[in-house]
């Protein structure tokens, strides 16, 4: 076999590891993901179970990355305390050895099996958790045959003098391979395929033992990097679980790495298969930094906390708080994730609404501009949910009828919040800047009228989030029952405003237009609000197609 041939057969291998693993991990996400959280929450009572509840989740996962960033959402949403994140990324990390120790007992001749086994499973499953079942039991396969297939590939490398050459290099530089481990697996994003890979190639007899503890370490260390960088740049809590998990790694191989030749000898002797001996190093790293580790999370976290502390001048509030990327993987994790980013949206409009009654009560011009921050704000989260279920759509799909039409509710409904914001900012605002640089003010009886409207729509705004989450019939016709009262507020409202101009009360004189105009964009707003129930409404079949009255 040419040197080309060797090359292009690893490279498959490789890639089709890769992509077996993340069939698990898809599957797994996609049909189990909403209860592999509810059971990872119930199981949140101490470090001890947070990090048995890891290891669980990565023996289902295959992948301590996904179990982190998952881990790092909770801690995100304040669901969970950082000692107990940590003991939860530990056991991730344990969890991910566990997964190399069940493939290196040699088990590749059940690949066909579980490949047979997952396809006709998918092929029948329909839209049900049983096609996510199928689609695992595929990934996993593929898995097993991919490392056959890597061991093949690299059997001919034993006769390259070259190769040999390098590889043998390694066995004297533990550092150097550390350094090669971290890059492949950088590369790779994914530990577990690295290590396997590491595996296969002792077990070919390609590289020696001393040489695959090395690259092992590396491994271990760059299999923390995707959670770092997805963190990346934030300076909340969730990035502290990642650089934890980080610095226990990188401790653990600094300590490590001046004992990787009595290590080597110690299990050469111990145990004949190369491939078991570095499955076994591996375990045993890993369970040696729990044990270490686990007794010190308490200081651990608040030394991260110290290190890591969040930025003075707050979060940015224009950053989503729960668009999980991982939760794309499972479409219902998803939709609940846009809902309570879409219920962050509703507070910061909420916020610009009693803000913006401020500025015209009490002609506060700085107000103005903070508005207008909170408008970008509102802006950038419907960006950003907008494009967070679009990529849902789009890469994974739904399972169901109802989660695609409750995706296009929830971007219905933040484009109307998103108008809202608009209104407030570009109309509402507006008026408040030219009424306090004409020195303008409104009779007592108008402002009163203001006033009182504008706490109706501040009631229906709660009322509107309530049946946005809730979905209930009975509510969203009680708000469009309320919608049809203010409008009659509305009028009547303009109605006394005309009295007050026919009695020419100056102060009603000067700001007619401006009064008028202020009770249009709350009418508008109002509308936007309501418009939350339509969707629930025609679903039951409890609207009209048309309001206009037939004609004879």
């Amino acid at each position: 076999m040419s040197g080309t041939e060797v090359l292009i057969h690893l490279l498959g291998g490789v890639a089709l590891l890769l992509w077996g693993l993340r069939m698990v991990r898809t599957g797994v996400m996609r049909g189990y993901g909403g209860r592999l959280r509810q059971w990872m929450g119930r199981h949140f009572q101490s470090r001890l179970a947070g990090f048995f509840s890891g290891l669980g989740a990565t023996l289902l996962l295959q992948s301590s990355t996904a179990t982190t960033l998952m881990t790092a959402g909770f801690v995100r949403r304040e669901v969970l305390a950082a000692p107990i994140a940590l003991g939860v990324v530990l056991g991730a990390d344990v969890g991910s050895t566990l997964v190399v120790q069940a493939m290196s007992f040699g088990i590749s001749w059940f690949a066909p099996l579980f490949v047979f086994a997952g396809v006709v499973t998918f092929l029948t499953g329909g839209e049900t958790r049983r096609r996510d079942l199928g689609r695992a039991l595929l990934g996993l396969g593929l898995t097993l045959m991919s490392l056959k297939l890597i061991v093949a590939a690299t059997e001919p490398l034993r006769e390259s003098a070259a190769i040999l050459g390098v590889l043998k290099a390694l066995a004297g530089e533990p550092v150097l391979a550390l350094v090669v481990g971290l890059a492949l697996t950088w590369l790779a994003h994914s530990s577990v395929a690295v290590v396997l890979l590491i595996l296969s190639m002792a077990d070919a007899g390609l590289i020696g033992l001393p040489s695959a503890l090395g690259l092992v370490l590396g491994a271990n260390l760059g299999g923390t990097l995707p959670a770092v960088t997805v963190t990346f740049g934030t300076r909340d809590a969730a990035r502290r679980v990642a650089v934890g998990n980080f610095a226990f790694r990188l401790a653990g191989c600094v300590v490590g790495v001046g004992f990787v030749a009595p290590v080597a000898d110690f299990l050469g002797g111990l145990i004949a298969d190369p491939g078991r001996a570095v499955a076994t190093a591996h375990t045993a790293f890993n369970l040696t930094i729990a044990i270490v580790f686990l007794p010190l999370l308490g200081w651990a976290a608040g030394l991260l906390e110290r290190l890591l502390s969040s930025d003075p001048r707050g979060e940015d509030p224009s950053q989503p708080k729960h668009l999980d990327p991982e939760s794309l993987q499972a479409p219902a994790l998803a939709l609940s994730a846009a809902e309570r980013e879409t219920l962050r949206m509703g507070d910061a409009v909420e916020t610009m609404l009693k803000d913006s009654l401020k500025v015209f009560v009490g002609d506060d011009r700085k107000l103005v501009a903070e508005v207008s921050k909170r408008d970008d704000v509102v802006d950038r989260l419907h960006e950003a949910i907008k494009i967070y279920l679009t990529k849902l759509s789009r890469e994974t799909g739904f399972q169901s009828d109802e989660e695609s039409r409750r995706s296009m509710e929830i971007i219905a409904y933040t484009t109307n919040l998103e108008h809202v914001g608009d209104i407030i900012d570009k109309n509402l605002m507006e008026l408040a800047d030219k009424k306090i640089k004409n020195h303008l003010r409104f009779s007592q009886e108008g402002l009163d009228d203001i006033v009182a409207l504008h706490e109706e729509v501040l009631a229906t705004l709660k009322l509107s989030l309530a049946v946005f989450m809730s979905g209930t019939p009975a509510m969203a016709r009680k708000l469009l029952e309320e919608k049809v009262r203010f409008r009659e507020r509305e009028r009547a409202a303009a109605d006394r405003h005309f009295e007050r101009l026919r009695d020419n009360r100056p102060e009603t004189i000067q700001t007619s237009s401006l009064h008028l105009d202020v009770l249009r964009d709350l009418k508008r707003i109002n509308s936007h609000l309501a418009a939350a129930a339509y969707p629930i409404l025609e679903q039951t079949g409890a609207l009209r197609e048309s309001r206009l009255v037939a004609e004879d």
